[in-house]
Formats: structure tokens, C-alpha cells, sequence
């Protein structure tokens, strides 16, 4: 789920949280979406699951396809007690920072105030929508990680029911259970946070992420980096130089499949890079180049877990007609074998083998969650979508951290 954030952190992309259905969704603390970690498994080890989610039941009977999903557990700060145990949360590679739906939390949590005493609220706008809410603290575990004081976004809090013309300008709000498709995301991409730099100064150069919000209204302020949301992954005491998702190869439309997330890359015996290629990325951006038919997406290409196809170029460059209905989607008349080559900002290059079949088809079983062969227009950068990852094992490494590898930002598989 790509960020559009043209200055600091994160870069454009196609928002992943595209539903079957015009929607999608998730609420509550337990369901057919959740994912624990087996009690035998590595300390940094989270199962994930590609599954309809947590808005496939009532009331929103809105299944999700090409989704990871899994579960964090919550604490108000310094608590052993008030905690919660949240599934549904969407695996995201393509954005920095947790982000949990208000309807989800059962949880009172300390709010961010600024230096005038106003609540700090979140504007992140995505290609398409925005989410907007609160940046509240909590005491993150995730496997046998912790991340303590971690800044989160709360998403759709009706303590913030008012959005900003200057925020809804980006696009329509993705604030609950039907819109966004998840009980939150948890962004695990290349960055330690979600604005960086460009948000810590005040004025017209300020991208507006964060505002101060009283009683007489919100306004964009500056964020210090230190209090604006963070990968959680950067607050871990070890393990907390990159990711790796591994996910099982998927044949056409299987209704789930589930795979892990390892925290650390070369940081324990079970995260080692192997054999993988380093692909450098710019380090404004977190992007490196896709040339595909001849044509160049030169450093527009990223490896996004939180998008649910392959998105890239359009009809008139690739002939594949986008379908009726979802014109999100490529609808092929038959499946279309095809390949890109990439290549890192490092020089490092591979050609990527990956196909493209009938959205139409390939979704008409509201039970298969778990697809191989989604592909959509995106003129403007290729994005590597969930797809890509199925069957593959790929390494997320974070800005500025030391691995085996070098230091990130990169990818690697």
C-alpha cells in the first residue's frame, strides 16, 4: 500500500486495499483473519495468511484478495494488562508505521499533543484515499518482538470526525471496517518513518501530514522526527535492521495460503541473506528501475506486499484490455506470459517472470483469496504487488541499518 508522499520517505505507488468488492474491511479482536504465531517458533517469526479477511463475513460480506494478514498485540505504555490482541492487520512493505482502525481498538491510549496543547492528527494521503486519525502511543509485541512507546496512527477516531479540505483534497477517507479492508496496516517498509524530514518543518514546504487540532479547528503543523509515526521495526531491541516475507508459490486462485514474517535480516541463524540479490534503491524514494516492453520505469518500480496485483504500464503499452467492471484490472482473453527486467540502484539486475490472467475469472470464486495473475494499468511506476512475493523469499532492509548486505535501503531476493 504505496504512500503518495512526493517529498521525505515514501513514494508514489497504486494503494494495495483493493477489495473484490468496492470495499473492504475489518473490526474486532479475533476472527477468521487472525494469525498467531505458533508457540515453537523462532522468536522473530509472525504468521501471516493470504486470506478473505476480516471483511468476508456480515455485516460487510466483502472478501479481500491478495492480501497478508496478521495480528499485533497492543498495550497502553508501561501496561501488562491493558492489552489487545488485534487481527486482520495488512502485511504492507510499501509504507512506514502501524496504523489501526478506531473501530478495532477497545483500548484508551495517550494522545500526541503538539507545544500549543492541540491534538496531533494524521492526514496520510495513498493514490487514491487518505486515513486520517490520531497519532496515540502504544507498547507494540508482535511475535517475541516489542516496540515500546511506539507512535501509531488511529484510524477513523470519532474524536476527529472533521477532515481538513486541504487533507480530502488527496482523495476520499479510508476510515473504516468497508473502506479500507483491513483492522489496520502495518507498515514495514524501507523507512524508520512516514514523512521524515520534509514534515519537521513548518510553512508551504511542509507536505501536511500532521496537524494540530483544537477546538477551533485543525492546521498543518511541523512533526519533530521523534514524534511522528515510526516503522515499528526500528524500536525493536534486536532484530530490527529489515524484514523477510516468505510466502509458498501460488498456481492460479487458491482460497488462502500462509507464510511467515522474519524480523532481522542476518541477525539470527534463521534470516540469513543466502543467495539473494541486493537491489540498492534510491533513498529518497525507496524505489529502483523496471524496464518492461522497452520501456523504462526508471527508479519508479518498488516491491509493495500491501497491493494486491502488479501494477504497471497501461492497455495501449501492453495491449491487455482492463476489464469492465474492476478497471483496476487487467482482463486478458487469455493468460498472458510475461517477463521485466529490474535493477537496483547498485547496477544489480534480474528478469522477473510473472503472468497476467483474467481478473474477472480469476476472481469469480469469492473463496480464492490467494491469486497468482492479477495485474492492473499504472502508467505512471511499476508496482510489484503481492504476486510477486508468492513463492519467493524477499528481504526488506530499513534506511541507515547495517546488514550482511550493506547498509539499507534495499531489497533483495
Amino acid at each position: 500500500m504505496r504512500a503518495q508522499l512526493l517529498l521525505g520517505i515514501l513514494s508514489l505507488g497504486l494503494a494495495g486495499v483493493l477489495a473484490l468488492t468496492a470495499g473492504c474491511g475489518g473490526g474486532g479482536s479475533s476472527g477468521t483473519s487472525g494469525v498467531s504465531s505458533p508457540s515453537s517458533s523462532p522468536s522473530n517469526v509472525q504468521a501471516i495468511a493470504v486470506n478473505t479477511g476480516p471483511a468476508a463475513g456480515p455485516p460487510t460480506n466483502q472478501p479481500y484478495v491478495d492480501g497478508a494478514f496478521t495480528s499485533v498485540t497492543v498495550c497502553v505504555p508501561g501496561s501488562t494488562t491493558s492489552c489487545q490482541t488485534i487481527d486482520g492487520i495488512l502485511v504492507d512493505t510499501g509504507s512506514s508505521g502501524l496504523r489501526i482502525l478506531s473501530s478495532a481498538l477497545t483500548l484508551s491510549l495517550p494522545q500526541q499533543t503538539g507545544p500549543n496543547g492541540g491534538a496531533i492528527v494524521e492526514c496520510l494521503p495513498f493514490v487514491d484515499s487518505i486515513t486520517w486519525g490520531p497519532v496515540q502511543t502504544v507498547d507494540l509485541t508482535i511475535a517475541g518482538e516489542q516496540a515500546k512507546s511506539l507512535h501509531i496512527q488511529v484510524i477513523g477516531s470519532s474524536s476527529f470526525p472533521t477532515i481538513p479540505s486541504s487533507c480530502t483534497s488527496n482523495g476520499p477517507a479510508q476510515d473504516d471496517l468497508a473502506s479500507l479492508g483491513a483492522n489496520g496496516i502495518l507498515g514495514i517498509g524501507n523507512f524508520a518513518l512516514d514523512c521524515g524530514s520534509a514534515c519537521t518543518v513548518a510553512g508551504a514546504s511542509n507536505p501536511g501530514l500532521y496537524y494540530a487540532c483544537t477546538s477551533a479547528g485543525c492546521q498543518v503543523t511541523a512533526e519533530s522526527l521523534t514524534d511522528q509515526v515510526q516503522n515499528p521495526v526500528t524500536l525493536f531491541a534486536t532484530d530490527n535492521n529489515g524484514v523477510i516475507i516468505e510466502l509458498p508459490a501460488v498456481s492460479g486462485a487458491e482460497t488462502s495460503v500462509t507464510g511467515s514474517l522474519i524480523f532481522g535480516i542476518g541477525t539470527q541463524s534463521n534470516n540469513g541473506l543466502g543467495s539473494a540479490t541486493i537491489y540498492a534503491v534510491d533513498p529518497s524514494t525507496g524505489t529502483f528501475s523496471t524496464t518492461f516492453n522497452g520501456i523504462s520505469f526508471t527508479d519508479t518500480s518498488f516491491l509493495d506486499s500491501g497491493s494486491n496485483a502488479i501494477y504497471f504500464a497501461n492497455s495501449s503499452t501492453t495491449g491487455i484490455p482492463a476489464c469492465t467492471n474492476y478497471t483496476f484490472w487487467y482482463c486478458p482473453s487469455t493468460t498472458q506470459n510475461l517477463s521485466a527486467t529490474n535493477q537496483g540502484a547498485n547496477g544489480a539486475t534480474s528478469t522477473v517472470n510473472f503472468t497476467v490472467g483474467n481478473a474477472d475469472t480469476l476472481t469469480a470464486n469469492a473463496n480464492n483469496a490467494a491469486i497468482n495473475g492479477l495485474g492492473g494499468p499504472n502508467s505512471g511506476s511499476f508496482d510489484w504487488g503481492l504476486p510477486f512475493f508468492f513463492g519467493r523469499t524477499v528481504y526488506t532492509a530499513i534506511e541507515g541499518a547495517n546488514t550482511p548486505g550493506g547498509q539499507g535501503p534495499y531489497w533483495a531476493y
